[in-house]
């Protein structure tokens, strides 16, 4: 099997991201996005996806977190697809379900060419939730995956089973969960000798 490895770079007026992947790794990562929170938890997912990922982001952090936090989702989606490549022999499909306190986050996933995201379903958590210190929140956790997921052509779900009012309990398990789900979705499988799809093709 070929290596499935991508570095892929973005700049804009706002932006200047790069990104080292290696989808075969150990879950070794190395992440400066300036943004505490995010940083976290792409460690927790590199770890539990067994991803090797390097992520070196500089953005206008000065106004907001909004560019950067949104560019990283779409350069990691850009590694992914370069990474995949041609999808031949992907399992396709993963699901996971990781607890984390009274918090259960269940993430499934679909990497069918097609990129949808819906957003996280809350459990009617008051709009004011708690925020880390870089005022993460929800809002901009919804902003990253729908970027991932649209770039990398995933359809991608997740949902909270059960709520907490500590956003990092909230995010920690949907981060890990992710890791898991993309993981099994980017395994080969030995029975399958070309792309997991009736047409023949996953753009």
């Amino acid at each position: 099997m070929s290596q499935r490895k991508a570095i892929v770079e973005r700049k804009t007026k706002e932006t200047k991201i790069k990104i080292g992947l290696n989808i075969d790794g150990r879950g070794k990562s190395k992440i400066d996005t300036g943004i505490g929170l995010l940083d976290h938890m792409l460690e927790l997912f590199a770890f539990h996806g067994l991803f090797d990922l390097d992520i070196k982001a500089n953005g206008d952090l000065k106004i907001d977190i909004h560019h950067t936090n949104e560019d990283i989702g779409i350069v990691l989606g850009d590694a992914f697809k370069k990474a995949l490549a041609d999808k031949k022999g992907i399992r396709r499909f993963g699901s996971a379900s990781v607890p984390m306190e009274d918090v259960v986050a269940e993430v499934a996933v679909d990497i069918s060419g097609r990129g949808f995201f819906k957003g996280i379903d809350r459990l009617n958590l008051p709009y004011g939730e708690a925020k880390s210190k870089e005022n993460y929140s929800f809002e901009y956790a919804n902003h990253f995956f729908e970027s991932l997921a649209k770039r990398l052509g995933m359809n991608l779900s997740i949902k909270l089973t059960s709520k907490n009012e500590d956003l990092h309990t909230n995010l920690e398990p949907i981060f890990k969960a992710l890791g898991v789900a993309l993981d099994q979705a980017t395994q080969i499988d030995a029975r399958r000798k070309g792309v997991p799809s009736t047409k023949g093709v996953i753009d």
